[in-house]
């Protein structure tokens, strides 16, 4: 598939351990892949609702009537369900990689090997794009966006270096922000943070911190008893969130215990950490980060 390759595929499906007549959702549709998947295991009675927020995925849409494929972003899952009816699933998938299409598609400003102008929006309609961020957060907020979503030691100097290159002219494309930033490019790992500079405007850019919590806190509500959920990560920032929900339900802190030190939890892991596979990493290279999580609800 040109779209994207889904990443841990058979993993990821197993990790829902789909049952014919269940009722399923995929939050990140993409090219379809995993979704695909997960209809080859349902029966004439099954149902899965996929999500994606990006209106290219829409020509990936499946032909089935067992599928919904809904255009929206994956916050509102909860919302979206009710209005379809459906209060309570067996299981929910998400890959919360950029696709290889947003990768592959120089206009969209998401790769590191184009020329194009500073966007990196998932949802092409949000008004927040890489630009905004670039050009109209002040020295603080660029410098916090670096630090906390890119883990980049320099944030403040490279803050200080894009406030003052703006008042210049505004900074346009990737090929001019990189001149902007190029003193903090060293040659051999020159790529590296670049990667970590794009992934920390694209966070911002499209929220995906604050998303991903919301769909987490969503998952007790919208899982069915012994329903799963099978994430994949490819950060640290986002597998520690999904990490420590579900193991305590919580983001920060620890939770309240009773007189005996234990404590309630909505959710179980099942099984441990699943990377890929060498071979699957030689096959498809975007692969190598994937971490994938699955949890039970209690």
């Amino acid at each position: 598939m040109d779209y994207h390759n889904a990443v841990l595929l058979k993993e990821t499906v197993n990790g829902l351990a789909i049952k014919p007549d269940g009722v399923y959702v995929d939050v990140t549709f993409g090219g379809g892949g995993h979704s695909r998947e997960i209809l080859s295991r349902l029966g004439p009675n099954g149902k899965l609702y996929a999500f994606d927020q990006d209106k290219d995925a829409l020509e990936n849409a499946i032909d089935d009537e067992r599928f919904v494929l809904i255009n929206e972003n994956f916050r509102f899952v909860k919302r979206f369900l009710r209005f379809y009816g459906v209060k309570e699933v067996d299981g929910v998938l998400a890959d919360f990689g950029v696709s290889s299409h947003q990768f592959d598609v120089a206009e969209r400003g998401f790769s590191t090997r184009f020329e194009a102008d500073l966007d990196m929006r998932m949802n092409q309609e949000s008004k927040l794009s890489a630009f905004e961020v670039i050009n109209n957060y002040d020295e603080e907020q660029i410098r916090a966006v670096l630090f906390q979503y890119g883990e980049l030691r320099n944030a403040p100097a490279m803050a200080k270096a894009i406030v003052e290159e703006r008042k210049n002219a505004e900074i346009k494309t990737s090929e001019e922000l990189k001149a902007v930033l190029k003193q903090f490019l060293n040659h051999q790992k020159e790529n590296k943070v670049l990667a970590q500079i794009y992934q920390a405007i694209r966070i911002e850019v499209n929220q995906e911190i604050e998303v991903l919590k919301e769909l987490l806190l969503q998952m007790p509500e919208v899982l069915k008893k012994e329903g799963r959920l099978s994430f994949i990560s490819y950060h640290s920032l986002e597998d520690r969130l999904v990490k420590r929900f579900i193991r305590n339900g919580l983001f920060e802190g620890e939770p309240e215990r009773d007189v005996f030190g234990n404590f309630e939890v909505p959710l179980k892991k099942v099984g441990g950490l699943i990377v890929p596979s060498k071979e699957e990493i030689k096959i498809n290279n975007r692969a190598r980060s994937a971490k994938l999580r699955i949890a039970k609800k209690l």
